[in-house]
């Protein structure tokens, strides 16, 4: 039985102060380390992503991520992949032989429950890709379409309008990434992400809306995440760190997937992780 990180009082609904439901969907995963199989992440701990799909423990809006999930991974020369279904997890019928297959340093994995409204194809399916990049959100954009879709558009250049392809908050928080990354070269990863942060902060009180955004981004060497939300609390976001079944590595999780020191994210955080395993948090 996994008791760690007292999964078991979860499941009940939380109110924020103004007694508003706290609305947490979806769940993602992202590991690098030594080299691992999809198997090992997805099939084989107690409490994987696959059975998260199905019986999330701390996800307070809907009962299952059945709308779709997709999983990222890097060749050793560092060039990603992905593989994406509309289909419930549990139901693709060719992802367990591929996850015995593929192996990598650096995964990122995720199920989805949809936004109300939003439509179920492949182009709003995560992770995203852009060249060398990977990108995954747990969170949302309260009615996205009438507040920030149109402003976030409207700060992206050509290249990056065109490459947008879906609807989804989660791909326009992306864009706009990629975009402040290309205005801005000089500046690290962290500090991109917290400008965007603190962009997507600003419209959000313009349009009188809420946002929670936790993101992971790679590019095969390193993972830049962050837990966010305008009002608290943020979805859950754990990190775990040399595992004894994962020994030099680090996995982030939105829920543990077995039982270990798992350690809470910090609401409101920016964190990095390099390929050497070390951890760096600031708070946004």
């Amino acid at each position: 039985m996994i008791d760690c990180c007292s999964l078991e009082k979860k499941n009940s609904v939380s109110l924020n102060s103004n007694g508003c439901r706290i609305y947490k969907m979806c769940r993602l995963l992202a590991y690098i380390g030594s080299p691992t199989s999809l198997e090992r992440l997805l099939y084989e701990p107690e409490h994987s992503l696959i059975v998260q799909s199905y019986q999330p423990q701390e996800m307070l809006s809907g009962v299952v991520n059945a709308d779709g999930f997709g999983v990222g991974w890097y060749r050793q020369d560092g060039e990603a992949f992905s593989y994406r279904n509309i289909l419930p997890i549990w139901n693709d019928l060719n992802l367990p032989s591929l996850s015995r297959y593929i192996e990598s340093e650096n995964i990122l994995a995720y199920v989805r429950s949809a936004t109300s409204g939003q439509p179920l194809d492949l182009s709003n399916s995560q992770p995203f890709r852009y060249k060398n990049l990977l990108f995954i959100h747990n969170g949302r954009v309260e009615k996205f379409r009438q507040s920030l879709y149109r402003s976030i558009r409207n700060l992206l250049s050509d290249e990056i309008y065109t490459w947008i392809k879906g609807s989804t908050d989660s791909e326009h928080i992306f864009g706009l990434f990629l975009e402040r990354l290309q205005n801005h070269p000089t500046k690290g990863w962290e500090q991109v992400l917290q400008l965007v942060l603190n962009e997507i902060h600003d419209l959000a009180e313009t349009h009188q809306t809420d946002i929670s955004a936790n993101l992971v981004i790679s590019d095969s060497k390193r993972l830049l995440v962050s837990r966010y939300a305008t009002k608290s609390p943020a979805p859950s976001l754990y990190w775990l760190k040399n595992h004894p079944s994962f020994p030099n590595s680090v996995i982030i999780a939105s829920e543990p997937l077995f039982a270990g020191d798992w350690i809470e994210c910090p609401e409101n955080s920016i964190i990095i992780v390099g390929q050497d395993g070390d951890i760096y948090s600031e708070q946004i």
